[in-house]
This record gives structure tokens, C-alpha cells and sequence, in this order.
């Protein structure tokens, strides 16, 4: 009961609770911490180079002085990380403007292909449907005209959701920048002001798995970012040598996209195989797509990985899947960006716990 609690057990509560309760708000603000989250992961990305740009060197007095003010510093290393960003758009839209209308022209070709394939397996089960592209648009021009009503409500409910979207994405891609420089300017002040909150006698454990997490961290986002050079020249390089004509734009994004497991993989080996599909007359071509994704994944699982990264974080690949799925349902996106931070953090905080449980005298009784 509270009221046999002591003075210093009953301020404990109290905090713990208040803990709680703030871990409760964060979790029921998830769906809106995105530009936050993905604002702090890049300013602890960029937040190395910032400090080089303003360390201190020695003046002719032998006085220490900083190389340039952190204010520039920073802008310095954001307008260098835009750039590069813009350069990357600037890389891959004209590529995907100039190729989709080709794609478009081969659309009829593939649905008469595809109508050529499956029409007269179906036909053997009583399905008498024309896949090509006359057979398909007369299909939904009949679905259209028995339920026309039902489709534009359908289809203002979507502009109205995708509408919604668009402008949260436009707010999302304004508030990043800003919210990154001013993370960067008072990166160290707010390591100051978090480590002067923690209680005193946690302090020494506490910023030693601080640094812990750091040196993991630092590990694995610098072999992350050779990993994703490395397999964009990969696929680029390999897709182009079949004569993918989207082979630049699909590399490029797989290798890009590697930064969150499996879903650049996933979504390159997809974009892909329906370039292929609709480029190539025959399987060769989407044959040759499989099974340069599959040397892909093996290059990066067996080889890219373990020479570049290490061991990650120490996460089996069903774990780290886990981790994405769950830290996803719990905060959306956000939790996308936030899970292997995240799972580093707790792998480093459930290394000191398991060793503590072994020097216990509950283990060793």
C-alpha cells in the first residue's frame, strides 16, 4: 500500500509512473513523430562531420580555437547532404521520365501475351475471360456502368485520403531540414541537459551504455552506407548488361532503399521484374533479373555484410524482420526508421542485464 511505503520509494513511483505516462504519450502520438525521428537519425548521421568542421585547432598564441562556428558547420554539412539528395532525384527522375513512356507502349504487347498464357488455362475450368487490353477495359467499363455510383464515391474517398497524404508528406519533407539543423546546432547541449537528468547514481552505468550504443551504431551506419554503394553499382551495373533500359533508376533505388532490411530488395526485384516483363519478348531476361537479385542477396547476407558491417547489431535476420514488424505496428513509419536504432539500444541494454543475471545469486544459488 502506498501510505507503508518510505519518503524515498514513494518519489520512485512517482517518477517511474511519470515515466510511464510519458512513454504512453509518445506511443499515442506515433503516427506524427516521423520527421522527428527521421530528423534525429540524420542529425546523429551527420553530426560527425559537423564536429570536424568545428573542432578546435591551436591559434599562433598556442590558444585553442574553434576551425569555423558550429552555426556554419552545420549549414555547411546540411547543404552538402541536400545536394546530394537533389542530385540522386535529379539522377533517377529523368531516367524514370524517359523510359515510362516506352513501358506504357508495351503494356498492350504484355496483356496480350498474358491473355495468350492464362485465357485458355482458365477456359478449362469454365472461365471464359479475355486478359488482353480490349477484353480487360471492357471488363471495367461493365463494372463501371453497374456500379458507377459506388466507384466515384470510392474514387473522391481516395483523392480526399491521397490528398491528405500529399500535404503530409510536403509538411514532412519542409520540417525535416529545419528540424535538422537546429538538432545539429544543439546536438551537444541536449546530451548535456538528457545526461544532467538521469539520477546520479545510474550515471556511470548508464553513459557507459551510452557509449556502448554510439560505437554500435557509428559501426553499423557507416557500413550501412558502403553496403548501399556497393550493391547500387551492383544492380545498376547487372541490370544493364541484360539491357534493362530502367536499369540505372532500379539499381540505384534498390541499393538506396537498402538502409531498411529487405524492403529494398523486395521492392528493386519487383520493379525489376515487370520491366522486364514488359520490355523482353520471352523469360530469358526475367530469369536473368532472378537470378541476379538472388546473387545480390547473397552477396550482401555472405560477403558485403560481414566484411563491412560486422555483425550489425547482433541481430538474427528473424529477429531484425520482428523488429521491423513490431516497432511498425506500434509507431508506423516512424517505427520503420526507429526499429534497428532502437534494437541496438536494447541489445546493448540486454547484454548488461544478462551478464548481471549471471553474477546473480538467483543464477549461481
Amino acid at each position: 500500500m502506498p501510505f507503508f511505503l518510505t519518503p524515498e520509494q514513494k518519489q520512485s513511483a512517482f517518477w517511474l509512473a511519470l515515466w510511464l505516462a510519458l512513454a504512453l504519450l509518445l506511443y499515442t502520438l506515433g503516427p506524427i513523430l516521423s520527421p522527428f525521428i527521421a530528423s534525429a537519425i540524420l542529425a546523429y548521421m551527420l553530426g560527425g562531420a559537423v564536429d570536424r568542421l568545428s573542432s578546435a585547432r591551436m591559434g599562433k598564441r598556442g590558444l585553442s580555437k574553434p576551425l569555423m562556428p558550429r552555426v556554419v558547420a552545420v549549414s555547411i554539412v546540411l547543404t552538402a547532404f541536400v545536394l546530394g539528395v537533389l542530385a540522386l532525384v535529379l539522377i533517377v527522375v529523368p531516367v524514370l521520365r524517359a523510359e515510362i513512356p516506352l513501358l506504357q507502349a508495351k503494356i498492350p504487347a504484355f496483356f496480350t501475351k498474358l491473355d495468350a498464357m492464362f485465357s485458355p488455362w482458365l477456359a478449362q475450368y469454365g472461365i471464359h475471360v479475355k486478359l488482353d487490353s480490349e477484353g480487360l477495359r471492357e471488363l471495367l467499363t461493365r463494372q463501371v456502368a453497374a456500379s458507377g455510383d459506388d466507384v466515384w464515391a470510392t474514387v473522391l474517398a481516395k483523392v480526399r485520403v491521397g490528398g491528405s497524404a500529399l500535404l503530409g508528406w510536403i509538411a514532412t519533407l519542409t520540417l525535416v531540414p529545419v528540424v535538422v539543423f537546429y538538432l545539429l546546432l544543439d546536438w551537444h547541449q541536449l546530451l548535456a541537459r538528457i545526461q544532467g537528468a538521469i539520477p546520479r547514481r545510474f550515471l556511470p552505468k548508464v553513459t557507459g551504455m551510452a557509449r556502448e550504443s554510439d560505437e554500435l551504431l557509428a559501426q553499423y551506419l557507416r557500413g550501412q552506407l558502403l553496403v548501399m554503394i556497393v550493391l547500387a553499382v551492383y544492380y545498376s551495373a547487372a541490370l544493364a548488361l541484360i539491357g534493362l533500359d530502367v536499369a540505372l533508376p532500379v539499381g540505384v533505388l534498390t541499393g538506396v532503399l537498402g538502409f531498411v532490411p529487405y524492403l529494398g530488395f523486395g521492392l528493386g526485384m519487383l520493379l525489376a521484374l515487370v520491366a522486364a516483363l514488359l520490355q523482353f519478348a520471352g523469360w530469358s531476361a526475367v530469369i536473368w533479373v532472378a537470378i541476379i537479385y538472388t546473387v545480390g542477396q547473397l552477396l550482401e547476407s555472405f560477403i558485403l555484410t560481414p566484411r563491412l558491417v560486422g555483425e550489425r547489431i547482433g541481430l538474427h535476420p528473424l529477429a531484425v524482420i520482428f523488429a521491423l514488424m513490431a516497432f511498425g505496428e506500434l509507431f508506423g513509419f516512424a517505427g520503420v526508421l526507429l526499429a534497428l536504432p532502437a534494437s541496438a539500444v536494447l541489445m546493448v541494454g540486454f547484454r548488461h542485464v544478462r551478464s548481471h543475471y549471471l553474477r546473480s545469486s538467483f543464477y549461481n544459488a
